[in-house]
């Protein structure tokens, strides 16, 4: 779910490997003096293997690692990366199960990237350097489901810096509950309305309260940006007037701030006031999908207005090289024009678009997009394992 347009289109294979700056300031080192996580939104084994991975750790500050089924995909099918690996499982008698053959693959990359990010773990005592693994999306409407999957990957991959992640779907939530409580990390995806996130904050809180050492968990809230605005912007053509247009770009970010907002409620007040005494960290908002998709706004949009402490902003590799090239930080972007932002959102409904709606329909499509390249991921290693059989016989 993620893709940038504009100047830095269809560098998503993780190999634009831009220099740092020499001289001057970073901007991704920036972000992070604000207290913002910089995370990179791709994975691929040769990315892992050839250590560019290590260099945007020691060079750039980045600080963890997001991965979801389009990523596994597109790194299956875009090389051969996994030839061998793969080869190894079908000759061992596992190449018919499909899931064997994801298995494998996606947990042998996400323990490389775990150790790579190991240091920062350590160096922050568990409060970054995380690396994210989603459950199948096929399971986003069954509770027990997920909780077994989530379970199972948390012991193969078993990495203490590793972060489970689940749909904040209605069947989700009661899934992250129960998996923080037994001392499963978890990250909550596919969140686009403050609903979403009150039942993900509340979630967390329940589950730190039940788990055996609550100072030792970790969780983030990924709450999804560019598109909110993909999907608002025609409706706001479609009014066409002066108010409705001066609304275009501007509601995935306000919709951000309102967040945030809540966030600081939650986690600076009495509901968080226990288990901060017992030192349990906040549970920050992942700031996700957001590479530019509409090529008349700025590149690093999504980057640069949404810094702010307790925050993480996870990019796709192009995004992170436009931001590194010419992103600029102004300070805590995601503390300022709360009160307009308010006004924007206010502004929207009086126009007849109703957010919660369009933001149910946003998760709706998330879940069936991700489920769409889980079945393409499972094509893409039925074709390899084929291939890989008719090489073995010839």
């Amino acid at each position: 779910m993620t893709g940038t347009s504009g100047p830095n289109a269809g560098k998503q294979n993780g190999d634009s490997g831009k220099a740092p700056k020499t001289g001057g300031k970073n901007p991704l080192r920036e972000a992070e003096a604000q207290g913002q996580g910089i995370w990179l939104d791709f994975i691929r084994r040769n990315f892992l293997l050839e250590g560019r991975l290590k260099k945007l750790v020691d060079e750039d500050g980045l600080s963890g690692v997001t991965s979801n089924p389009t990523i596994f995909e597109k790194a299956v099918s875009g090389g051969n990366d996994y030839d061998e690996q793969l080869e190894q499982v079908v000759k061992s008698g596992k190449g018919d199960d499909v899931a064997a053959l994801f298995d494998a693959m996606a947990v042998k990359d996400i323990q490389t990237a775990a150790d790579t990010l190991r240091p920062v773990y350590d160096k922050t005592k568990g409060a970054d350097g995380y690396v994210s693994l989603e459950v199948s999306p096929e399971l986003a409407r069954d509770t027990q489901g997920t909780i077994r999957e989530a379970r199972n990957l948390w012991k193969a991959v078993s990495r203490p810096n590793l972060l489970i992640k689940v749909p904040a779907t209605p069947e989700g939530i009661p899934a992250v509950e129960e998996l923080l409580a037994t001392g499963i990390n978890v990250n909550i995806t596919l969140m686009f309305s403050m609903a979403h996130y009150e039942a993900v904050a509340q979630a967390y809180i329940r589950g730190l309260k039940r788990a055996a050492e609550p100072a030792k968990m970790g969780s983030v809230a990924s709450f999804f940006v560019s598109r909110v605005d993909n999907m608002i912007d025609p409706k706001l053509e479609k009014i066409g007037t002066p108010e409705a247009l001066a609304l275009r770009g501007k509601i995935g970010i306000a919709n951000c701030k309102a967040v945030y907002q809540r966030f600081k409620q939650i986690f600076e007040g009495p509901d968080f006031a226990d288990l901060k005494s017992k030192g349990a960290r906040v549970q920050r908002v992942l700031w996700a999908s957001t590479s530019t998709k509409n090529p008349a706004y700025p590149d690093t949009l999504y980057v640069s207005e949404l810094i702010g402490p307790h925050t993480v902003n996870t990019l796709p590799p192009a995004t992170i090289d436009a931001f590194r090239d010419h992103g600029v930080v102004r300070g805590a972007t995601i503390l300022e024009g709360v009160d307009e932002a308010r006004k924007q959102l206010a502004t929207l409904e009086k126009l007849g678009i109703k957010l919660n709606d369009v933001t149910e329909q946003l998760q709706k499509e998330g879940v069936e997009s991700f489920a769409k390249s889980f079945k393409e991921l499972e094509d893409a290693l039925e074709k390899k394992r084929g291939q890989l059989k008719a090489a073995a016989h010839s």
